[in-house]
């Protein structure tokens, strides 16, 4: 992904928090120099990969494969500090998370307001192909049973929780989606497990200066 592009779509973003009255932190906004010296306080930002998240999965093509997330909390395993994560995340209209799971991470995927959530589901085999046996999920509380595949629509204002190994893809419909992730810690380096070998983090050609850092631009930063 070009650098410009990731700016922009940034810019969006902050646009349709606004929209929505969904307000992030005041770091949110900092630029590549107000990072600068600011480890011995931020350091849980850092460490913790907290922050800005755009990806393409590797696609070349973000509008129709990717996914725009900001990271508020987390925590870290190897510190036993914080045990929970909290993310806010854009999908576009019919802009495709591709299908994946997790080893070990238990999620709550909100759909926080704009169009609606869509999913498809399925678990996952012993060997991770999938599994063609209805899937056991929790909706707004309420012990649900959905069909391999079957599409799943949330509303705004529904959510779902998923538990490991329950293979997952979503998008929005019938417009932009605001969703909300509210789960323990996550792991991106060890904890995602996706159906088709793909990118979690795109390739950043540098053709401008960043607006706002990435969580993966911190070492190359900081």
């Amino acid at each position: 992904m070009k650098r410009s592009e990731i700016n922009s779509i940034i810019t969006s973003s902050k646009q349709f928090f606004a929209e929505h009255h969904f307000l992030v932190p005041e770091w949110a906004f900092w630029s590549p120099e107000d990072w600068k010296g600011t480890y011995n306080r931020c350091f849980e930002i850092i460490d913790n990969r907290l922050g800005w998240d755009i990806t393409d999965f590797g696609s070349g093509d973000f509008e129709r494969t990717g996914l725009s997330l900001f990271t508020i909390r987390n925590g870290n395993w190897s510190k036993k500090d914080k045990l929970y994560c909290e993310k806010i995340m854009i999908s576009g209209e019919d802009q495709e998370t591709p299908l994946h799971f997790h080893w070990n991470k238990t999620e709550d995927i909100i759909n926080r307001g704009g169009g609606n959530l869509a999913l498809e589901l399925f678990m996952a085999t012993t060997d991770n192909k999938l599994s063609f046996e209805p899937v056991s999920v929790s909706i707004d509380g309420v012990a649900t049973k959905v069909k391999a595949g079957e599409l799943l629509i949330l509303t705004p204002g529904k959510s779902i929780c998923l538990k490991p190994r329950v293979y997952h893809r979503f998008y929005g419909q019938k417009g932009k989606v605001l969703i909300g992730e509210v789960s323990v810690v996550n792991d991106d380096a060890n904890d995602n497990r996706f159906y088709e070998t793909i990118g979690r983090f795109p390739e950043i050609i540098e053709d401008e200066k960043p607006v706002h850092l990435l969580v993966n631009d911190y070492e190359k930063y900081l």
